[in-house]
């Protein structure tokens, strides 16, 4: 009894725990106020060195006579999870959350809306090419696409 009593125990915290870990991962769609705008443009970057540093062995073990699959497998799996993470953090914290639609009539923020649009789509679309390949052209304008977006969006936002 007393085995089943601390499986039990175990098994709700680790239940307690995942949840926990699934709630914090989220970075918020409630009107908190606590943004960390600096740091998600920081994880962007991460992100993209890491594809990077993922294609380069997926290209070397894919020429191998004798490929180690399980390891080439594992190098894909990381660039299509990193990737996957860029899309997410543009698309649920940038454009879901923070970049707010702009009405035509005030030309100036207008321009400034649509450029930021712009440049977070091509962000997502080169996230998605960097899954469908090795080319880390992708990764280069990803960076080149999040260094520009920074400077239409930082000059307003001071996070």
């Amino acid at each position: 009894m007393k085995k089943l009593t601390q499986l039990f125990a175990s098994v709700l915290l680790i239940g307690i725990l995942s949840l926990s870990s699934l709630q914090s991962q989220a970075h918020c769609e409630i009107p908190c106020g606590i943004y960390g705008d600096s740091v998600r443009v920081a994880l962007l970057y991460e992100h993209f060195t890491t594809i990077e540093k993922s294609m380069n062995p997926i290209k070397e073990l894919s020429s191998q006579e004798t490929p180690d699959y399980n390891q080439l497998v594992r190098w894909v799996n990381n660039k299509e999870e990193h990737a996957l993470k860029v899309q997410e953090i543009v698309s649920q914290y940038f454009l879901h959350q923070r970049i707010k639609p702009t009405s035509a009539d005030n030309e100036e923020a207008y321009r400034k809306y649509l450029k930021q649009l712009e440049l977070l789509h091509h962000v997502l679309v080169f996230a998605m090419k960097s899954k469908q390949t090795t080319d880390v052209a992708h990764v280069e304008t990803m960076r080149e696409k999040l260094h520009a977006f920074e400077h239409t969006y930082f000059e307003d936002h001071k996070h």
